[in-house]
């Protein structure tokens, strides 16, 4: 069983009818094949008498984003939150576990997309500690390498905590080429700030060509060289805690569905403290959790059950939190359950 996902798609045809501008339901992502690429989603009613799941024929990835579920039912369609609901509370841990590594790979699959300028805008979504940030770094990390290597500038930047304003279209400015790429890693604050909101809204937009100006003096931009109006053909992945669906503020949402309209927007779905436990199995199974401790398969079972049977108790269920408990069981093998339960744990 899959997550529920919903996309719009931007340019597609199913069965010679035009379906761009459509929401549906995601079924499974784009693949290409000798006739050409698609997209698998659900009908919802739109073709009667065809197949309640139907191929639409895309170009690439870069012909549909994700959108929420407030703007499928605003479409039009039929809410499918009770039955989500239902479906995962029926999830086994091979499903929650096949749904999350599903969203990462997806993950890295756009990321990819992103460095080469196929994807040019996107919000990630997702619990702190869940290694949203890892995967992307990994990518941009192996895009920059012939950079390193012949001393050029490196094509893309991580930006890690609060940035100005000025700051920001600094960045932004830098990094405005084609084939040059911004992640935002843990910089919310940008969301709360009018002007960095509508610098990152312009950097995001769908429009062919994304005119970002700075129109107040700036004694720095002049020192810098910078101009106070450019052209932004680079790509942006914005990585975040929060749901953009979920917030109270009115205003802010206002602000965030205009951010997701324009890009796409990836939830990793690992909503529950059950998502979270197994996200740290989906890890350990794949590998590279914990490689260099040199732990038995026994060991590394019960390190996670461990985590498992306590869970309300530790300070956050992450995958850094696996770590730190790794790392205990590694230098005091005895008593590192102890160690835990004191340097971990919530006090009762």
């Amino acid at each position: 069983m899959k997550s529920v996902s919903f996309i719009r798609i931007k340019s597609g045809v199913y069965r010679h009818n035009d379906v761009s501008g459509k929401i549906f339901q995601l079924v499974e992502q784009y693949k290409l094949t000798a006739k050409g690429g698609y997209v698998t989603v659900k009908n919802d009613g739109k073709f009667p008498g065809f197949a309640n799941e139907i191929r639409v024929k895309v170009e690439g990835m870069s012909d549909y984003e994700f959108v929420s579920e407030v703007e499928y039912v605003d479409a039009g369609n039929t809410p499918v939150v009770e039955a989500k609901a239902l479906e995962i509370a029926q999830e086994t841990d091979e499903e929650v576990i096949a749904r999350i590594r599903q969203r990462f790979e997806i993950l890295d699959e756009m990321t990819t997309a992103a460095t080469s300028g196929d994807i040019r805008a996107m919000i990630v979504s997702g619990p702190p500690g869940v290694g949203k940030s890892f995967g992307v770094e990994r990518i941009v990390e192996k895009a920059c390498l012939f950079d390193k290597i012949s001393g050029k500038r490196l094509r893309a930047e991580v930006i890690k905590g609060s940035t100005s304003a000025l700051g920001l279209y600094c960045q932004l400015y830098k990094y405005s080429d084609a084939n040059s790429m911004l992640v935002f890693d843990d910089c919310d604050s940008i969301l709360l700030d009018d002007v960095s909101l509508n610098l990152l809204k312009g950097a995001l937009d769908s429009g062919k060509k994304r005119k970002i100006s700075w129109l107040s003096d700036s004694h720095m931009l002049r020192r810098e060289g910078v101009p106070d109006s450019f052209e932004f053909k680079g790509s942006v992945i914005f990585i975040t805690n929060l749901k953009f669906d979920q917030m109270k503020s009115q205003k802010l949402r206002d602000h965030l569905d205009a951010l997701q309209s324009r890009c796409h927007y990836l939830d990793l779905t690992l909503d529950t403290m059950r998502d979270k436990v197994l996200r740290i199995k989906q890890i350990a199974q794949d590998g590279g959790l914990f490689d260099e401790y040199d732990f038995q398969q026994c060991e590394q079972d019960e390190l996670i059950e461990f985590m498992e049977i306590n869970k309300n108790k530790f300070r956050e269920m992450s995958l850094r939190m696996a770590i730190k408990i790794a790392d205990l069981k590694k230098s005091f093998p005895l008593k590192w359950k102890a160690m835990a339960e004191v340097t971990c744990m919530k006090v009762a």
